[in-house]
């Protein structure tokens, strides 16, 4: 998993790994929660993969958008 770079300064987002239909996110706490075009969606995956790139923001869109719309929760 890649390391998230928390531009926006503090995050619950540790690191990601990007697939082509998904995304998988490690929050802090150490759980890793696997989302796909399936649930939450496409719309969201792609913008969750946006903002994991850019560092910033990633947490907040879940905790606003997504919430528990998780496909499978890893660990």
């Amino acid at each position: 998993m890649k390391r998230y770079r928390h531009r926006g300064g503090n995050s619950g987002v540790r690191s990601y790994e990007i697939g082509e239909t998904f995304i998988k996110i490690q929050f802090g706490t150490g759980e890793i929660y696997l989302y796909d075009y399936e649930r939450p969606g496409r719309v969201q995956v792609e913008k969750m993969k946006i903002l994991a790139e850019a560092g910033k923001g990633l947490s907040t869109f879940i905790s606003k958008h997504v919430k528990e719309n998780f496909s499978e929760k890893l660990s």
